[in-house]
Formats: C-alpha cells, sequence, structure tokens
C-alpha cells in the first residue's frame, strides 16, 4: 500500500482542506458518501464541522452503521474536532438523539473551549510527531475528560481558554490529541494549516 486510498466523510464539515492535506501526505484522498465508497478505502478522516448535524446527516444517508461497522472491524480513523466528538464513548453537552460511533472509549466535551468567538491558535507539542511544536487551531473545540484502557494521550494544552484551570486526566492539561489502535483524534484543525504532519502520522498508520 504505498499510496493508501483514504476517504474523507463528505457530509458535512471541511471536506477539501483534510483531501488536501491527505494528498500532500502521500494518500490519495477520495470523498465518501455512499456505503460502497467506503468499501473502496483504506482508512476514513471524519472531519470537523457539527458534530449533531453530522449524527443526523450519517442516519439520513444511511452511512452510520456502515461507518461503525468498518470501525469495529479496524478500519484506520482520523476524526479533528466534530470528528473527535463522534468517536468517543460519551459526549457531554451533546443533544440527547446524538449517537457517537464508541470508536475511543473516553468521554468527550462539546464547545469546552467556548463559542467561534474563543477560537484560538497555540503552538502544542505532539507525541510521536517530530519537527517541533505543531501550530494548533482551535475552533469551537471539544476537550477530552476521561480515556480509557488503551488510549495514548499524544498531546495537552495548558487549561481551559477562559479559566486557565487544568483539566483532570492529564497534568499538562486539557488533552486535545489522542489515540487508540487504529484511532486517532484531535479536538483541533490540522487541516486548515500547511502543516501536513498529523494527516503525515495518520497516512503512516493507515499503511501500517
Amino acid at each position: 500500500m504505498t499510496v493508501p486510498r483514504i476517504g474523507v466523510l463528505a457530509l458535512q464539515g471541511d471536506v477539501v482542506d483534510h483531501m488536501r492535506a491527505l494528498e500532500a501526505a502521500g494518500a490519495e484522498a477520495v470523498p465518501v458518501r455512499r456505503a460502497a465508497e467506503l468499501d473502496a478505502v483504506e482508512g476514513l478522516v471524519i472531519p470537523g464541522g457539527e458534530s449533531t448535524t453530522m449524527s443526523k446527516l450519517l442516519d439520513i444517508f444511511d452511512m452510520f452503521e456502515p461507518v461503525r461497522k468498518r470501525l469495529d472491524a479496524g478500519l484506520p480513523v482520523f476524526g479533528s474536532c466534530a470528528g473527535m466528538i463522534m468517536l468517543a464513548d460519551e459526549v457531554l453537552d451533546g443533544r440527547p438523539d446524538q449517537r457517537p460511533f464508541g470508536a475511543i472509549p473516553m468521554t468527550v466535551r462539546r464547545n469546552a473551549f467556548g463559542r467561534q468567538v474563543d477560537s484560538f491558535e497555540t503552538e502544542i507539542a505532539i507525541a510521536g510527531i517530530d519537527g517541533g511544536p505543531f501550530r494548533a487551531v482551535f475552533i469551537r473545540a471539544p476537550w477530552v475528560e476521561r480515556v480509557g484502557d488503551g488510549v495514548e494521550v499524544l498531546a495537552a494544552v495548558a487549561g481551559a481558554a477562559d479559566s486557565g484551570d487544568e483539566g483532570p486526566g492529564s497534568p499538562g492539561g486539557r488533552i486535545v490529541a489522542v489515540r487508540a489502535g487504529a484511532c486517532l483524534a484531535t479536538s483541533f484543525h490540522p487541516e486548515v494549516t500547511p502543516d501536513a504532519r498529523v494527516h503525515q502520522y495518520f497516512v503512516d498508520m493507515v499503511r501500517g
């Protein structure tokens, strides 16, 4: 699998920028809207966007169960922002009818860093990614409040944007990037920067 074929769930969210970053990282990137398209990929990106809307669209397009089954079967997946929320097994401050995939044993809080006006950028160190700090962009971002067995914390920020409080579960603050087996999730948007190192990390996961 020299050039892995990686799909980007294209129901809602920042699909184009994820496809650009995947191509820059050496993958063939394709949009995925139907089960047949999902069957043809070796990895999947669930982009940022609005997690409750994405959850509804997955049901409307009859895609929730096909995606869940492929994740259960070990399909490598990367979720950013809303995608992180969709991968969690518990979501705080979500809608009662919101359904995540439960691919990563973790608790995620929606909009934890605040509203759109509270968006911010900061330099973070990400375990497993060389080349110095990564410029992370947080837009209505979640954070991780609990991680279960087998979940590796890859990055954290010093605290909440509005309070500076350190979060539970990490001595370094709020957890913003995790990996569990073939699943990768970030609360920030690596696709909106020209730095493709996070996508390269995921492409290497798919190759592996």
